[in-house]
C-alpha cells in the first residue's frame, strides 16, 4: 500500500521537512569529524612533545662480551692478549671464560628518546632505570667514567691477588690513600699516595679491616702510621660522622686502594670498560693461563661478579642484561654471584644454565664439573627461595 504525497504549502510549527532533517544529520557528522580531527592533532602534538621532552630515565642493555682467554684491541687498534704473564710459565687454553658488560643508553645530559624508552620496556634484555640510579646528582659523566676506571684497576688488582694466592703465592698488601675530600676529616693531614702502615698501632690486613677499626672507635681520634716520600710518620685524624639512609658511619674522608706486591707480572688489557664486576672472570682467566689443562674443558662459560683478594665473590649491577649478552655470544653456562640470585631467577634466557657462586673456590669447583661433563644440574643455582630473601 502506498501513500499519497502531502500537498505542498507552508509547513506549520512542529512539522519538519525531510531536507531539514538531512541537514541536521550532515551538520552533526561534520561536527564529529572536526572533533576527531582536533583530537588526532592534539594526540600528535602530545606525541611530538613527549618525543623531545627530556626523560629522567636511561636504558641498560647487554654490552660487549670479552673472552679473558682471548685477545682484545688495545688503544692503537692492535690485537693483544687480554691476559699476559711474564716471570712464570703459561699454558695453552681453549674455549672461553667470558666476562660480560652492560651498556648504558643515554645520560643526564643526553637522555634517551621517548620511543627508545617505550621499545626498551618490551625487550626482556633491556631495563629502563631512573637516571639518578646510574648518574648520581652532582657527578658529571666524565667523573663517573673516572670512578669506574679506578674501580676497574682495583678489580684487576684484587683478581690477580686472589688468583695468585689460590695458586699458593705470597702476595703482600699495602693500603694506600687514593683521594682526600676537601671537606673530609683527613683534609690537610693525609695526601694521595700516602701508604697506611698501621691503624692505632696495628697493621690492618686490608681496607675492610681498617674501616672496621675506625667504626669501632665511634668517633675517637685515629692514629695512623703512614709512609710518605719514603719517610714514616704518625698522624692523628678525628673521624666525622655521616648518615646515609638512616645509618651513621665514621669517615676519614678518603678513598683507599689496596696495592699488592706480586711475585710475577700479570697484565690485564681491557680498554673502555669500567667498574669492578669483571673481577671473578679475571681471576679464573689468570688461573687457567698459569695452570696445565683447561678449566672449562674447552667449553664457553660466561660469568660476572666482583672479587676480593681472599676469593670472595660479590654482587654486581645489570645482571639480567649480562645473562642475555652471554647467551647471545654463545655461552651455555653462566657463573652468577649468589647475592644476585633474586634478580636472576625467572629471567634466564632459554639455553643458558646458571650456576650460583659465592667464592673463587666454588667457581673452580663448578668449572671442574662442567669440564668433566658431570651433572651440572646438581650444582647450586638460583631458585624461587632467593626471591624471598630480597
Amino acid at each position: 500500500m502506498t501513500t499519497s504525497p502531502a500537498p505542498s504549502g507552508p509547513t506549520s510549527p512542529g512539522q519538519d521537512r525531510p531536507d531539514v532533517v538531512g541537514n541536521r544529520e550532515t551538520a552533526r557528522a561534520a561536527r564529529g569529524t572536526r572533533i576527531g580531527l582536533i583530537a588526532f592533532i592534539a594526540s600528535l602534538a602530545a606525541l611530538l612533545v613527549l618525543t623531545f621532552l627530556p626523560l629522567p630515565y636511561v636504558i641498560e642493555q647487554p654490552g660487549p662480551v670479552f673472552n679473558t682467554l682471548g685477545e682484545v684491541k688495545d688503544a692503537k687498534g692492535a690485537s693483544v692478549p687480554l691476559i699476559s704473564v711474564t716471570g712464570a710459565a703459561t699454558h695453552p687454553t681453549a674455549g672461553a671464560l667470558d666476562l660480560t658488560t652492560v651498556q648504558v643508553v643515554g645520560n643526564r645530559e643526553n637522555p634517551p628518546s621517548w620511543m627508545q624508552i617505550v621499545l626498551a620496556w618490551f625487550d626482556p634484555s633491556k631495563a629502563v632505570v631512573p637516571v639518578d640510579s646510574v648518574f648520581l646528582q652532582g657527578v658529571s659523566t666524565s667523573q663517573r667514567d673516572q670512578a669506574n676506571q679506578l674501580m676497574m684497576v682495583d678489580s684487576q688488582q684484587e683478581a690477580t691477588a686472589a688468583a695468585l694466592r689460590e695458586l699458593g703465592h705470597d702476595v703482600p698488601v699495602t693500603i694506600q690513600v687514593a683521594t682526600v675530600t676537601e671537606d673530609g676529616a683527613a683534609h690537610g693531614i693525609l695526601k694521595a699516595g700516602d701508604a697506611v702502615i698501621a691503624v692505632n698501632g696495628a697493621n690492618p690486613a686490608d681496607t675492610d679491616a681498617m674501616r672496621a677499626e675506625i667504626q669501632q672507635g665511634a668517633g675517637s681520634p685515629v692514629t695512623l702510621t703512614i709512609e710518605r716520600d719514603g719517610q714514616r710518620q704518625d698522624v692523628t685524624v678525628t673521624p666525622k660522622k655521616q648518615t646515609t639512609d638512616g645509618a651513621g658511619r665514621w669517615l676519614l674522608g678518603v678513598t683507599l686502594q689496596q696495592k699488592y706486591t706480586f711475585p710475577i707480572d700479570v697484565r690485564l688489557q681491557l680498554d673502555n670498560v669500567g667498574g669492578p664486576s669483571a673481577g671473578m672472570m679475571f681471576a679464573l682467566g689468570i688461573i687457567d693461563t698459569l695452570t696445565p689443562g683447561e678449566l672449562n674443558g674447552g667449553k664457553q662459560v660466561a660469568g660476572t661478579g666482583t672479587i676480593t683478594a681472599d676469593g670472595t665473590v660479590g654482587p654486581i649491577g645489570g645482571i639480567r642484561q649480562k645473562l642475555y649478552g652471554a647467551r647471545a655470544a654463545g655461552a651455555d653456562y653462566f657463573l652468577a654471584p649468589g647475592s644476585n640470585c633474586n634478580e636472576v631467577y625467572g629471567h634466564v634466557p632459554s639455553g643458558l644454565t646458571v650456576v650460583r657462586t659465592d667464592s673463587l673456590n666454588q667457581s673452580l669447583d663448578a668449572l671442574k664439573v662442567i669440564a668433566d661433563g658431570g651433572d651440572v644440574k646438581a650444582l647450586p643455582t638460583c631458585t624461587a627461595a632467593d626471591l624471598k630473601k630480597n
